[in-house]
């Protein structure tokens, strides 16, 4: 079945009008979420942020995403009239969130935009952060009875990641102690190429260095954990990929992603086709290139995407990274629909950021998608099997 048109420059962002903190429905077949109450208050601070110049603006911002990585609703820090200690929130923002606590919206900040005359402009920044949800509520979700959906524990490991052969901060040997330290059996690391120099993309001398590392990382933890040898390659703006077929064909698999006209509100549906149509691309990496509460990301007719990707079997990302959340649950939804593959990854370039995969799992039991299409859950042998399609052979 075709889902239908979804247009990430035209669809109505979805704000739940949450009170009392995530309520996730047990007896269907995904979580559904009621409200996000941390997701409702950091946009209420960033109101305010946008109403503001210099410090205070940015002391706002700080809360807000201070906000959004709690592991807990706000409502559970609520002692009496006041708050439990939260990083970076003040009393200016306490008495925002107090406010939102007792009766589900701010005066202070409807009155702060009143008196602004920004009225427009606050809307139009709320754009910005449709569908995002916060951690509290990621939680819950990965908590929630699993129906049949992918589980913290039948994930095996993250395929898009950044190390110091590129711009991540983390070595390729640190990335395995972590993985295994989590529980998981295979990585895939996904350095920028050449295309990318801004991100100090690899040229295909380092490639061949790295890849040798990685040979040696593989025999040393032979049968406790493999790392795939992956590049993430950018989707240029007439839909190509900014490296040769003979170079892509060094890789075990491709991530392919957009960096560039991330705020156009032109139709990008012919881009991101042809680049799912690519005979050496395997995963379209964080699609939209959004950006929470700076950019839309990229506009496009997504079921015609989801379905030339599920042609193929190219997988289509859940990028965990908090700002990204791209694919969001929404889309993902569609894309199952579709019959697509997806990849749920964390973005990280450190350690500390492989976590966040499980922002993209959670997104992913949102959307009601069971393990079998989830490439991180794949054994090695099926992930080879998938990798090496015969159109890869082919080079067409």
């Amino acid at each position: 079945m075709t889902p239908r048109r979804l247009d990430a420059g035209t669809r109505r962002a979805r704000r739940p009008a949450a009170r009392s903190g995530p309520s996730l429905e047990p007896t269907g077949r995904a979580p559904a979420i009621d409200d996000d109450v941390n997701a409702a208050i950091a946009g209420l601070l960033l109101d305010l942020a946008a109403l503001q110049e210099g410090p205070r603006a940015l002391a706002y911002k700080r809360a807000a995403h201070a906000v959004l990585g709690l592991a807990q609703p706000a409502s559970a820090l609520r002692n009496g009239p006041k708050l439990a200690k939260i990083p970076y929130v003040g009393p200016s923002s306490e008495r925002v969130i107090l406010e939102y606590l007792d009766s589900g919206h701010s005066p202070t900040v409807e009155r702060a935009i009143h008196e602004s005359g920004q009225a427009d402009a606050v809307a139009a920044r709320r754009s910005l952060r449709g569908d995002f949800i916060s951690q509290a509520t990621a939680e819950s979700v990965l908590e929630a009875p699993a129906h049949g959906l992918v589980t913290l524990a039948d994930y095996r490991g993250d395929f898009q990641m950044h190390s110091t052969w590129s711009d991540g901060g983390q070595t390729l040997e640190r990335i395995v102690e972590a993985a295994l330290a989590l529980g998981q059996t295979c990585a895939g690391v996904t350095d920028h190429g050449y295309g990318l120099p801004i991100a100090s993309g690899m040229s295909m001398e380092a490639v061949s260095r790295q890849h040798a590392a990685i040979d040696e990382l593989n025999e040393r933890q032979e049968g406790e954990f493999r790392l795939f040898k992956g590049i993430e390659a950018n989707i240029r703006a007439d839909g190509r990929i900014d490296m040769e077929p003979d170079e892509l064909r060094r890789f075990e698999f491709v991530v392919a992603s957009p960096h560039s006209a991330l705020r156009s509100r032109a139709d990008q549906t012919a881009r991101m086709v042809a680049a799912v149509s690519h005979p050496f691309v395997d995963i379209l990496g964080h699609p939209r290139g959004r950006r929470y509460d700076v950019r839309p990301g990229v506009s496009a007719d997504w079921s015609e995407v989801f379905a030339a990707a599920a042609e193929r079997r190219v997988a289509i990302e859940i990028d965990g990274y908090p700002d990204r959340q791209d694919i969001d649950w929404t889309l993902a939804a569609a894309a199952l629909e579709a019959g697509c593959l997806l990849a749920l990854d964390s973005d990280a370039h450190a350690t500390e950021e492989l976590l966040f995969s499980r922002m993209a799992i959670a997104h992913a039991r949102l959307a009601g998608v069971p393990r079998e299409r989830v490439i991180n859950c794949w054994s090695d042998e099926e992930l080879e099997a998938w990798m090496n399609r015969g159109e890869r052979e082919a080079g067409r």
